[in-house]
């Protein structure tokens, strides 16, 4: 039986706790970041490690600063054997890494040495990947850059979210992360040291990546909105009014000519019953297939064009006009 410190902390750490849980080793304590208010009305929410552990009589620890001397030498009494970490969000100190005998591993959600950082599955998605993945690593001091003990690899599919996406990878990162421990255990785990000159960066979303450049192609545009659901989705401006894009997909047409020339970028070219239809760069066109008018409820094109004036000619931009 391992002791081990599980460090985890939204809904992707769950596949992994709860395999862990199932098996016959010893969660001897969690570790999740400190329960923030959310929503409208600023309402404490546990997070949802947090829950799994309390459900099942695990220690939680909390500790606003990673570094804290009693949070330190808690960890050092509880006398862990591993610590696994899947989506913790916090960059952890030496003092940990070198605390438990096995070490530290961490589930990383990218093809390592790609994507290292905060938002990996939404960079991959926003860059048109084709492949993603987990790697299972030996966390050290540098972000993301221990030597790979597991990978394996999923194909993005064209219209996947990175909601969709996250969940299968977590359900991966639980299997691989309970095959390394059992290696680690019998000594037969082997280490691959990463290629750095080949590594890239995902850093942390922010709101800003959500605005649409109607000057992109179709399938840059179509990449940045499914890569952003569900957070914090790709948006733009119809006059006054910001719109969030919940779903597109690329338009198989061609740009017509208007009075003799090509619609402009953010330009509506279609327009009927169950068909809202824009341009983008690239001679290419964006179909939007749902849409939320900022403050409403998501609406299907066909729902939204029922209840919206929209014609073509009208522009969608990237600034209130």
């Amino acid at each position: 039986m391992v002791r081990i410190i599980f460090f985890g902390t939204p809904n992707f750490a769950i596949p992994t706790l709860k395999r862990i849980l199932s098996s016959n080793h010893d969660v001897v304590a969690v570790v999740t970041q400190p329960d923030r208010p959310s929503g409208r009305g600023k309402r404490i929410l546990e997070l949802p490690v947090k829950q799994l552990a309390t459900e099942n009589n695990i220690p939680v620890l909390q500790p606003q600063k990673i570094k804290e001397q009693v949070f330190l030498d808690t960890l050092t009494q509880l006398g862990p054997d591993l610590g696994i970490v899947a989506a913790y969000g916090k960059m952890l100190p030496e003092q940990i890494l070198t605390l438990p005998k096995f070490g530290l591993i961490n589930a990383h959600a990218s093809l390592l040495p790609r994507y290292r950082g905060a938002a990996p599955i939404q960079r991959a998605i926003m860059a048109g990947e084709e492949e993603t993945g987990i790697t299972i690593i030996r966390l050290v001091k540098e972000m993301d850059a221990g030597p790979i003990l597991k990978l394996q690899k999923i194909s993005i599919g064209r219209e996947e979210t990175s909601s969709l996406v996250e969940e299968r990878l977590a359900k991966l990162a639980s299997s691989l992360i309970t095959e390394t421990i059992s290696d680690l255990v019998k000594n037969t785990i082997s280490e691959q040291e990463q290629d750095h000159s080949c590594a890239t960066f995902a850093p942390r979303l922010a709101k800003d990546d959500g605005l649409i450049n109607w000057s992109a192609s179709a399938e840059t545009i179509h990449n940045q909105i499914r890569g952003l659901h569900p957070w914090p989705h790709g948006f733009t401006y119809l006059g006054k009014v910001r719109y969030i894009l919940h779903r597109t997909t690329i338009a198989n047409t061609t740009l017509p000519n208007i009075n003799g020339h090509k619609p402009q970028p953010g330009e509506v070219i279609e327009a009927t019953s169950h068909c809202l239809i824009v341009a983008a760069g690239i001679n290419t066109a964006l179909e939007i297939l749902e849409i939320q008018p900022e403050g409403g409820r998501v609406l299907s094109a066909h729902a939204f064009l029922a209840g919206h004036k929209i014609k073509p000619g009208l522009i969608f931009s990237i600034n209130p006009l």
